[in-house]
C-alpha cells in the first residue's frame, strides 16, 4: 500500500497582532460612508467578526439613519388604472441592498404593522 504526497510543515505560523491604532483605524475605515464591513476586513486579511468584535471593543456604534422622504403626487393619465407604482430615487449614491430587499419584500407580502 503506498502512501500519497506528504507536507512537511517547517515553521510555526503565528497570529498576527494588532496594535490598538492598527485596530482602531480599521475600525474608523469600516464606519466611513459607503464602506464595507466585509471589503475593509478582506483587505486587512481578517474576519468581519473579529472587525465587528474591535468595534465593540472600541465602545463605537455604526451610525444608522434615515434618509427624508418625500411623496410627490403624480397626475395618472385619464384612461389608466394605476396599480399602485413606488418609485424610489436614492440621492445618497449608497444602498444597503440587504435593507433594501427586506423591505422591498415586506412591502410584497402587504404586511401590516
Amino acid at each position: 500500500m503506498t502512501k500519497g504526497r506528504v507536507e512537511v510543515i517547517t515553521s510555526v505560523e503565528r497570529r498576527r497582532r494588532f496594535s490598538s491604532a492598527e485596530k482602531q483605524q480599521l475600525v474608523s475605515a469600516s464606519l466611513e460612508p459607503g464602506a464595507s464591513v466585509s471589503a475593509v476586513a478582506r483587505e486587512a486579511g481578517i474576519h468581519p467578526g473579529q472587525l465587528y468584535g474591535w468595534r465593540r471593543q472600541l465602545g463605537v456604534r455604526a451610525r444608522i439613519g434615515f434618509s427624508p422622504v418625500r411623496i410627490a403626487p403624480e397626475a395618472v393619465p385619464a384612461g389608466i388604472v394605476d396599480r399602485g407604482t413606488i418609485e424610489i430615487e436614492f440621492a445618497t449614491g449608497a444602498v444597503d441592498t440587504a435593507a433594501l430587499t427586506a423591505a422591498v419584500a415586506v412591502l410584497a407580502e402587504g404586511r401590516r404593522r
